[in-house]
């Protein structure tokens, strides 16, 4: 008895687990049976219309991309002419100044007792050269009636040419002094705006001190090193299009110097390009922009239409009711108008037609095949006789 009942105990055991492992069996076959099965087929994606684009021949324009600080043409630095305090400086930054204007002036006490010092030594000089002169006057009377030597007379006209030389070193003594004093008063070199003051009154300045700093923004240049790969393709007279921190609309430009030597260290070349006059243009700005190298007519899409994704670059073309990708063969790059403002773009050699529709990148990732339904002003027309099927099946 208690045997039969151990093996009931064991069979039951048994089955429990085969039940198991069946149901585990099952489980896992639906799995592998649900992860084989093909993926259900997406509706059809509707398109906006600026995910598509029509392709079709534009002007491309090579361009070549630049950075670097605004400049301006004429500015200057106002230094001590001579060493002294200073008395007076009516400008600050932002003040506009003309050329000549009187800016401030140094302490010319020191420099106005010198010129008076240099002008009674000129006068004392002066006086000397009329002695000499009458004395001279004197001894050629006397030689020619026989009363003194022709020695005394040579003495006399030496000392006349002494007389006049220290009356010549008297004079250039005084116009030294008077230009010191002239030295003393600060006066703009430039017609501009005041864009830095570095001192102020009382204070004492040495020989050469910075004191003010004055630029002209009526010319103002973009510094813009070029790798010297590409200076070469960048002529003088190129037109640009610059886009200034802090103005919204975009300056144009053009190339009017070249540097013939390159910078130490990166070996690049500064390009200079002159903006055209507009408000709001300020030395040290960056910008950043285009050179223009080349205009073409050509087959061209966007740069963010052409997918990199896969081993060679592709599109992806609009075929019947389909997104289908199509490898492409890329030429120059440039920008070109797709729409209201530029847009990078890329030459295509190879791969696509003119009138073929393509997906812009606004669409993002698809996959190959992918359904999709064109926006109604680019979907094509119904046929003849699919129309007059419509119009009959809807007078039923």
């Amino acid at each position: 008895m208690k045997r039969a009942l151990k093996w009931s105990v064991v069979v039951l055991a048994l089955l429990v687990l085969g039940g198991l492992v069946a149901r585990a069996l099952v489980a896992r076959k639906a799995e592998q049976a649900r992860l084989a099965a093909p993926a259900a087929i997406p509706l059809a994606i509707d398109l906006a219309p600026t995910d598509v684009l029509v392709v079709r021949p534009v002007e491309l324009v090579r361009t070549l991309a630049i950075s670097g600080g605004l400049k301006a043409v004429e500015s200057a630095v106002v230094k001590a002419r001579v060493a002294a305090e200073v008395a007076e400086m009516s400008v600050r930054e932002g003040d506009r100044v003309k050329a000549g204007q009187l800016l401030g002036r140094l302490d010319a006490t020191e420099f106005t007792l010198r010129l008076h010092q240099a002008e009674q030594q000129a006068a004392s000089a002066k006086a000397q050269l009329d002695i000499a002169e009458r004395a001279l006057a004197n001894n050629r009377a006397l030689v020619d009636q026989g009363f003194i030597s022709k020695n005394a007379l040579d003495t006399s006209v030496m000392s006349m040419a002494g007389a006049q030389a220290s009356l010549q070193a008297a004079q250039a003594a005084a116009d030294l002094a008077r230009k010191a004093v002239r030295d003393t008063e600060i006066r703009a070199p430039l017609s501009g705006i005041v864009s830095q003051r570095l001192v102020q009154p009382g204070e004492r300045v040495p020989l050469d001190a910075r004191l003010l700093e004055i630029v002209d923004l009526s010319r103002i240049e973009l510094e813009a090193a070029v790798s010297p790969d590409d200076v070469g393709s960048v002529p003088v007279g190129s037109l640009a299009r610059l886009q200034v921190d802090g103005l919204a609309q975009p300056v144009s430009a053009r190339v009017v110097r070249i540097n013939p030597s390159t910078q130490a260290g990166t070996r690049s070349v500064m390009t200079y390009l002159a903006l055209e006059p507009q408000r709001g243009l300020r030395q040290g700005l960056f910008a950043r922009g285009v050179i223009e190298l080349q205009r073409q007519t050509t087959l061209a899409v966007p740069a963010s239409a052409v997918r990199v994704d896969q081993a060679r670059p592709y599109v992806l073309v609009i075929s019947g009711d389909k997104a289908v990708q199509r490898g492409v063969t890329n030429g120059s790059r440039g920008e070109a108008m797709f729409g209201p403002t530029p847009e990078a773009a890329i030459e295509i050699i190879a791969g696509l037609a003119a009138g073929e529709t393509i997906l812009r990148s606004s669409v993002g990732a698809m996959p190959d095949g992918t359904r999709v339904r064109l926006p109604a002003a680019q979907a094509p027309a119904p046929a003849p006789a699919a129309a007059t099927a419509s119009r009959a099946a809807a007078a039923r």
